[in-house]
């Protein structure tokens, strides 16, 4: 008798064991669909680097990454065979860009082109993700000062420290379209202490606007331009007319460099320089080669960020 009551006690537990067994792997498994249908997917690598061609892209450097950039501008390639159509009038940038987070990084510059130094701010507002939580597009904001130290041309009047300043702000606005296509809005602002005449305005603003396309996994097609509203310049540079911004060329990706080779109207090589003091026809030949180099170097280990 006690061993009847023995075996049936057992097949109660082992059928009673079977059912919270399924119970608990068919929780389980809700648990991990529910998971699984809340994790939100950030957007990364809208653009290869932190430069769309000349101007700035909305990608950051990541906390304790900093990015050395080389910037090279040739002379116009209608120059001739003697200056060997611009090799022989070349300008250069050397700057550096640190991440102080992932969304807040900080640089400065130097550029052969009117002995240029710059200093700018980076702020990646809002970023574009899908998931449990969606958002359509990235934003960051970027600020950036010049001083210009090239001799005054008339020393012998009175002249300002603060007529070599000039100032940059823009919001970037950007949404990448899968895999293949990235497209940016630039809504800029440049403001110059100084000007050549009365009519001229302090403050210029303009519309910019560029793209990115994959070619391959490591090469992108790039464009940008950079329109500027009639009535606020009226002065020349040189004798030649202001004009709008327009560059074209491609990014290779090489372990940890990224080389972008393009051909531009635009000598200088930041935002103060595309936005009214480009002067280059692309019709009579005004184009300008260049390339951009970037390398980056990690300065903080993973446990120092944490």
């Amino acid at each position: 008798m006690n061993l009847m009551v023995n075996r049936v006690f057992i097949f109660l537990v082992v059928i009673l064991g079977v059912q919270f067994s399924t119970r608990a792997q068919d929780d389980l498994m809700k648990m991990l669909e529910e998971q699984e249908e809340e994790v939100t997917n950030l957007t990364i690598a809208t653009f290869k680097t932190t430069r769309l061609v000349s101007g700035h892209s909305i990608e950051t450097n990541a906390e304790g990454v900093l990015q050395f950039l080389i910037g090279h501008r040739f002379g116009r390639l209608n120059s001739g065979w003697r200056d060997l159509y611009g090799i022989d009038n070349a300008t250069i940038r050397l700057g550096f860009e640190y991440g102080i987070t992932d969304n807040i990084n900080i640089g400065v510059g130097r550029s052969s082109f009117e002995k240029t130094y710059d200093a700018t701010f980076k702020w990646r507002l809002l970023r574009q993700k899908s998931g449990a939580k969606n958002f359509p597009f990235t934003a960051t904001w970027v600020s950036s000062s010049y001083l210009n130290t090239m001799e005054w041309p008339n020393p012998e009047r009175e002249n300002y420290f603060s007529s070599r300043m000039n100032f940059h702000h823009a919001l970037l606005l950007a949404r990448k379209f899968g895999n293949a296509v990235s497209v940016q809005l630039m809504p800029t602002l440049v403001h110059r202490n100084i000007v050549q005449t009365k009519e001229d305005e302090n403050t210029i603003y303009s519309m910019g606007v560029g793209s990115s396309i994959r070619l391959t996994g490591s090469l992108r097609a790039n464009f940008e331009y950079y329109f500027i509203p009639e009535d606020q310049i009226f002065s020349t540079i040189g004798g030649e007319k202001v004009r709008n911004s327009f560059s074209v060329g491609v990014d290779l990706e090489t372990g940890g460099h990224v080389f972008q080779i393009f051909l531009t109207n635009s000598r200088g090589m930041a935002e103060k320089f595309l936005v009214g003091e480009t002067t280059g026809n692309w019709l009579d030949g005004d184009i300008h080669f260049g390339f951009n180099v970037s390398r980056v170097f990690t300065l903080k280990k993973p446990e120092e960020l944490k």
